[in-house]
């Protein structure tokens, strides 16, 4: 087995474990040889208003007036084409990540009956309270925490507000500080209405996708062989472009779905089919840009503000997700969806096949089981348990009542055990579940998290791939890649992608793994160290340092790569996460524009070589 960083020290990791009942700190943890990832930092471009007779050409295509004089004031109105293309990236940056997705209700139709499913994608897991306001209504104290969180200094980011107004919008103020950087660094004088004239350089632009905003604070991060920002507006033209494409089925019940935009959840949630469906959905129409190899394989909660879905497939060539519940293949549910350019025929499961039951899964829990209880699966596995506090007031509750207890009770005691994935220990007693039996639930060797505190385990856990869902899809690799192959794993996490990988018999030749959690690095690392892989196992820490030149290093080392994996946070996603729940705009979430952005730089430089 061989384990190699981009660092070229060579350092060693002292992996030491620490007992369940110990804190795990930060300041604990020993060096990591990695690639340092930079700070947040985003900005956009805004000039003054003009007039143009290009105005009502450009409106009556859909573009708002005030777009419309921004993009001419840019590049001037002798170029239409060039300002349709700014146009677009406008428009796309400004909407597909809508910060209006949070103020909108999940799209369940009205026609499902979930139940008390609807508690199955609760997900506590902790928020920063950071909010980009672009409408120029936040505070000065607001504006200037904001500014900070994109990586700009509290003295530029004041002086920018006390030069500018408090009533100008976040990027235009960031507009201002690049700029005055800009002329600094040029030796000139800087002015801030002559930085919005006409006489504005290109090279002055700001590119959103660039790497050139992050690569200053990204060790080992080269300055070279990066495509130019005309090229990534293209491709982010060609996605906003993209059509909304209809399929046979979405993973629904077989019928047309219909336009993307006005995607709904399936029910019951079996995407392409389950294995003991002789019914299945075999084949499916994916666009020739999207074809594999390289495969992709993106994952995500199911229930997510209205217009989340679209918008990923949209970036995602137009492809429809796969929803899938992983109730129909453990004791535990976890509504996903997933988008992939996977054939889906020829499928197959992990064996052993897991137990499907609660009380399968754990028979001793038989003896204490009340016949009143009657759930026969839990819920979403979460981040967080229920307190030795509530456990205590559910066996006083049921002490001091009747067998059975009067129906308030037993309605009360359901919902908290539905909530917190509660089971029965002992007479009257519940207990939430072990980290060990959530790692059987969600298909991980036992102790694959042991080692570090138990809050951190069920974190880890509770963010993590279901093993056997993900392997069922993953399975059609094993007869493609004989010989083993090649990933690049993005939001990590303890390896649940590795481990499916693994599980199915597919040797892994090289693995680029991106986590940013050093707890789960080490997980992961340790999983593979002991499971004896012989494969190389390198490591980046944040997704925003993956940058063309870590690529083209492993594609030159390793030939490529066949499968590009992951899931990027849900924090601003889930439906228990009403405070911030922002949809794709969110300060977690929008890091899927980064798994975008990675995935067509594997593409082209696949193509390219």
């Amino acid at each position: 087995m061989n384990w190699v960083s981009d660092d070229s020290d060579g350092s060693s990791v002292d992996l030491s474990w620490l007992n369940d009942q110990d804190q795990h700190h930060d300041d604990d943890e020993p060096p990591l040889p990695l690639i340092r990832a930079p700070a947040n930092q985003a900005l956009q471009d805004e000039t003054g208003a003009s007039t143009s007779s290009l105005v009502p050409h450009f409106v009556d295509m859909g573009f708002s007036q005030e777009l419309v004089a921004k993009a001419i004031k840019e590049n001037g109105d002798g170029n239409s084409g060039s300002i349709l293309e700014l146009l677009l990236t406008y428009k796309m940056l400004e909407e597909s990540p809508s910060g209006n997705e949070g103020n909108q209700e999940n799209t369940l139709s009205d026609d499902n009956d979930w139940g008390d499913d609807e508690l199955s994608d609760i997900d506590d897991f902790d928020d920063m309270d950071f909010e980009l306001e672009m409408s120029g209504q936040a505070s000065f104290s607001k504006k200037l925490r904001t500014l900070e969180e994109m990586g700009f200094s509290r003295d530029a980011a004041s002086s920018a507000i006390e030069r500018c107004g408090e009533d100008v919008p976040i990027f235009e103020l960031a507009d201002s500080i690049y700029a005055a950087q800009t002329a600094e660094k040029e030796g000139g004088v800087w002015d801030y209405d002559a930085f919005h004239s006409d006489q504005k350089k290109e090279g002055d632009k700001y590119d959103p996708f660039s790497h050139d905003n992050k690569r200053r604070r990204c060790d080992g991060a080269s300055s070279s062989h990066h495509r130019s920002s005309i090229q990534m507006r293209e491709r982010l033209k060609r996605a906003y472009r993209r059509p909304t494409t209809t399929s046979r089925r979405c993973g629904g019940d077989g019928d047309a779905v219909g336009e993307l935009d006005n995607l709904n959840l399936p029910n019951p949630m079996v995407g392409f089919g389950l294995p003991t469906d002789s019914g299945r959905q075999l084949y499916r129409d994916i666009p020739m840009e999207a074809q594999g190899p390289p495969y992709f394989f993106y994952e995500n909660v199911a229930l997510t503000p209205k217009g989340v879905w679209p918008t990923i497939s949209r970036f995602l060539y137009g492809i429809l997700p796969e929803f899938v519940d992983s109730k129909y293949f453990a004791a535990a549910c976890r509504k996903r969806g997933y988008i992939h350019n996977l054939p889906i025929a020829n499928r197959f499961c992990l064996e052993p096949i897991p137990p499907k039951t609660i009380l399968d899964a754990f028979p001793l829990a038989r003896v204490y089981w009340p016949t009143w209880d009657t759930r026969t699966q839990f819920n979403c596995l979460q981040t967080c348990i229920g307190s030795a506090k509530l456990t205590e007031r559910i066996r006083e509750k049921l002490v001091a009542s009747d067998y059975p207890p009067p129906p308030d009770v037993i309605r009360w005691v359901m919902y908290e055990c539905k909530k917190w994935n509660l089971t029965w220990v002992g007479q009257n007693r519940v207990a939430p579940l072990e980290p060990d039996e959530v790692e059987f639930l969600l298909g991980f060797p036992r102790d694959h998290t042991r080692g570090v505190s138990r809050t951190e385990r069920y974190k880890s856990l509770g963010n993590s791939f279901q093993v056997d869902t993900v392997a069922y899809q993953l399975s059609v690799l094993k007869d493609l890649y004989p010989n083993g192959i090649r990933v690049l794993s993005l939001f990590s996490g303890i390896g649940g992608a590795e481990v499916a990988l693994h599980r199915l018999g597919i040797k892994m030749t090289a693995v680029l793994s991106v986590e940013i959690s050093p707890i789960n690095r080490t997980i992961l690392r340790s999983w593979w160290e002991q499971t004896g892989q012989v494969g190389e196992l390198e490591e980046v820490d944040d997704v925003q340092c993956v940058d063309d030149a870590v690529l083209e290093r492993f594609i030159a080392r390793h030939g490529g790569f066949d499968l590009v994996i992951g899931g990027s946070p849900c924090n601003n996603l889930a439906g228990s996460n009403r405070h911030h729940r922002d949809g794709l705009s969110g300060e977690h979430s929008s890091l899927f524009y980064h798994y975008f952005r990675i995935l067509d730089v594997v593409k082209h430089l696949m193509a390219r070589n």
